[in-house]
């Protein structure tokens, strides 16, 4: 299992390089066919991690030494954390390849491309070193600069020149941090070579080097420090007002397709992160400026949802809903209860079925119209009425109804924030916090977000009635009807939202004994 985990990595690179040297059909059908073998091995190491495995704990760990110099390894593995994120990537990556299938531009550099981008993914996800995960943060950053600044609209070479500079701060801050681990890490005493230093993720959320950046510890300073400059780096990729600004003009000039894996899977790396490294390695940080985490989740929930309804841009309203929605990932992990992470990661996994769906649908219309402006549309439903469905379920999952994906995470997330008012892990940690002092911030903070939920379903039914409401118009005479590879994506999507709306366990039973251990560490 080890190997095929391993393989799962690098299976998109081959693809990629015999998509380089194919003619343009044989291009897209070895992109799909190197998608479904990737997804294929997904699915074999997840019903062996929970049928044998048991879905405990980090399991087909790979460890092979790299750059010994520096201690660095190549060390890989899966556990309940990454295990749902791989699933979606590798099952998004399939839908994404048949969406890119009108590609005419370059068609065998966009999909290895695409391929090198998905290999980058999984490698974030599936990295257990911290050396490793940045060369896989970073190598996940290129391959999407020239997929936006290729086969992007107008305006494509300003957003991808902006997507890359905002990740590269980000990843500027995540390296300060990691060269300050390093140097740290030997202090704690564990018997490790190269004089105990390391980058193995494992081992820096360990008691020993814990209590280094406990508070009050020899080095807090630099606890609090690197808190919040892997929050910043994270934030940036999630993305969190006031570093979102990227986002919309990525995704207004990408391509359909981009913006699917976009929005569905690269947003996730962020929250992924926060749980993968800043919340475990300083907890006693996140303890301290829970307030300002929380402000900021909350922010970008309004801040978003007002955004989305003052769009006429199609697009832009999906992506700035995009902003809304991650904020709901941020507020979770703020407040440190169960609720709220089992929240936030939901929320990942709700919102990167709804919003490939949501970027699809606008997609479909624009491969048609030319245009994304709202104002002059209408009456698409009387025209597509199939289309017209799956935008109805796609569109109210993105709103969060009850049934469907999008509902399960948003109604934890603001469950927490009211239980963040009895937790005994955020009273005095900052030394004169009061229980009346959190309790005024949680239930200020649970209400303004659940205004949020106001706004979103005021933006995505104001747009729902001027796109697809109405007398269809006499322009639409000429649009091709929607044919059946369309039908396949909007049905796997639409599916998905169903299913994960209604059986939300199909998450929890494998993210269950993670969360156990990583809230063990925040409590502690």
């Amino acid at each position: 299992m080890a190997s095929l985990l391993n393989w799962m990595i690098f299976v998109p690179c081959i693809g990629a390089v015999l998509c380089l040297f194919s003619p343009k059909q044989a291009a897209k059908s070895v992109a799909l066919l190197t998608a479904l073998v990737t997804l294929l091995l997904s699915v074999i190491i997840a019903v062996d991690y929970y049928t044998v495995q048991g879905a405990s704990g980090v399991q087909y760990v790979t460890a092979v030494s790299w750059i010994s110099s520096i201690n660095a390894e190549y060390r890989t593995g899966v556990d309940g954390l990454s295990l749902p994120l791989v699933l979606l990537t590798t099952s998004l990556s399939v839908l994404v390849v048949l969406a890119s299938w009108n590609i005419e531009k370059a068609t065998g550099a966009f999909m290895a491309l695409y391929l090198f981008l998905m290999s980058g993914m999984l490698g974030v996800f599936l990295s257990l070193d911290m050396f490793l995960f940045y060369v896989f943060f970073e190598i996940s950053l290129l391959p999407m600069y020239f997929l936006i600044g290729i086969w992007g609209g107008p305006r494509k070479e300003y957003a991808a020149i902006k997507f890359f500079l905002y990740t590269l701060a980000g990843s500027i801050c995540l390296l300060i941090v990691m060269l300050g681990l390093y140097f740290i890490t030997p202090k704690a005493g564990l018997n490790l070579p190269n004089a105990g230093n390391t980058w193995d993720m494992m081992v820096l959320q360990s008691l020993p080097v814990r209590m280094l950046f406990a508070n009050g510890g020899e080095y807090w300073g630099f606890a609090q420090a690197a808190f919040w400059l892997t929050m910043i780096a994270f934030l940036i990729k999630l993305p969190a007002v006031p570093f979102h600004t990227w986002l919309p003009d990525a995704h207004v000039e990408a391509p359909t397709p981009i913006s699917m894996i976009l929005a569905g899977v690269l947003l996730k790396m962020g929250g992924y992160a926060m749980m993968r490294i800043t919340y475990p390695f300083f907890p006693a940080a996140a303890q301290e400026f829970w307030v300002y985490v929380a402000v900021l989740g909350v922010i970008a929930i309004i801040y978003g949802a007002l955004c989305a309804m003052a769009q006429t841009d199609w697009k832009k309203l999906v992506a700035y809903s995009s902003v809304s929605h991650m904020g709901y990932v941020t507020l979770g992990l703020a407040t440190l209860t169960r609720v709220g992470f089992d929240g936030a990661y939901y929320q990942m996994i709700g919102h990167g079925i709804t919003s490939a769906l949501m970027f699809f649908l606008v997609g479909v219309v624009y491969e048609r119209a030319h245009h994304r402006e709202i104002n002059r549309l209408g009456g698409i439903w009387l025209k597509f009425p199939g289309y017209g469905g799956w935008s109805l379920l796609g569109f109210f999952a993105g709103m969060g109804l009850p049934g469907l994906c999008g509902f399960i995470g948003e109604i934890m997330v603001l469950l927490s924030a009211f239980q963040a008012a009895g937790n005994v892990n955020l009273i005095g940690a900052a030394g004169a916090r009061s229980a009346a002092d959190v309790q005024c911030w949680s239930y200020t903070l649970g209400v303004i977000a659940a205004a949020g939920v106001v706004l979103t379903a005021g933006y995505i039914l104001w747009m729902f009635q001027r796109v697809y409401m109405g007398v269809e118009k006499p322009e639409y005479s000429h649009y091709a009807p929607i044919n059946a590879r369309e039908y396949v994506i909007m049905t796997a999507l639409g599916l998905g939202a169903v299913v994960f709306g209604i059986l939300p366990y199909l998450v929890f039973d494998l993210t269950t004994p993670t969360f156990n251990s990583l809230l063990s560490i925040l409590g502690s």
